[in-house]
């Protein structure tokens, strides 16, 4: 029997909400100490309800709840403030982030790092940096908190090929990669070691990696985000 809960304060944020019921929405939210959750916010779609104001992604919130089961009840929800919405394509990036984390992320499994890396994102997307690196920056330290990170060797020399059962493997002097590897330079390595994302090659290289990282553990299932990011990004 899932214990019941009450939480009076916790950082959050929206990362998914549609119509529940006649009056309700049902959210998909992703918090600092509780992973992410399924909040029923009662009355927020009537007219004049002080919730459909607050309950907006990519703004940091301040959320209350209480209940059991696998939907709670939201009795709390305040504007945390100072984020303006990213637009254009970092906006398209937001949803990219958001649906990354509602395909892997399973409720109710809490992973501080997850939320520190969106909320770290969410960010440097409404200031407007540049949309690559903190893609691939969240990316990886997501991926690293839910067990598919990797061990990246520490005197890189030479070319390395990702296998998603062994990781980065050295590629023998002489041999070519196969079509479709994600092939990682030394130099990338000590980019991403070092946190470097001026050079295009690391970029792309890391690009290629996550890609096959998301894919093997969404099980070959494509994101629909993706898609839309492929066409006004590449």
């Amino acid at each position: 029997m899932t214990r019941r809960q009450r939480v009076e304060a916790e950082p959050a944020y929206v990362l998914h909400a549609r119509p529940w019921r006649e009056t309700s929405l049902l959210l998909e939210v992703l918090t600092l100490e509780h992973g992410r959750l399924a909040l029923a916010a009662k009355g927020a779609r009537r007219p004049g309800s002080q919730l459909r104001p607050v309950l907006l992604t990519f703004q940091p919130l301040v959320l209350g709840w209480s209940g059991a089961g696998e939907v709670r009840t939201l009795t709390r929800a305040e504007w945390a403030g100072g984020v303006p919405l990213p637009r254009g394509r970092a906006l398209w990036c937001g949803y990219y982030l958001n649906e990354l984390v509602l395909r892997l992320l399973a409720r109710e499994d809490p992973h501080r790092e997850v939320f520190l890396a969106y909320d770290t994102a969410v960010r440097a997307l409404a200031r407007g940096e540049a949309l690559s690196p903190v893609l691939r920056r969240f990316e990886l330290a997501f991926l690293a908190a839910l067990g598919y990170g990797l061990d990246w060797p520490q005197a890189a020399a030479g070319r390395y090929r990702f296998e998603p059962r062994a990781g980065l493997v050295l590629l023998a002097e002489g041999e070519t990669a196969r079509s479709g590897e994600a092939i990682l330079s030394a130099e990338t390595l000590e980019d991403v070691r070092a946190g470097r994302w001026s050079r295009p090659e690391t970029l792309a290289e890391v690009r290629a990696l996550t890609r096959r990282l998301i894919d093997h553990a969404l099980d070959g299932q494509e994101l629909q985000a993706r898609r839309m990011l492929r066409e006004l990004l590449e």
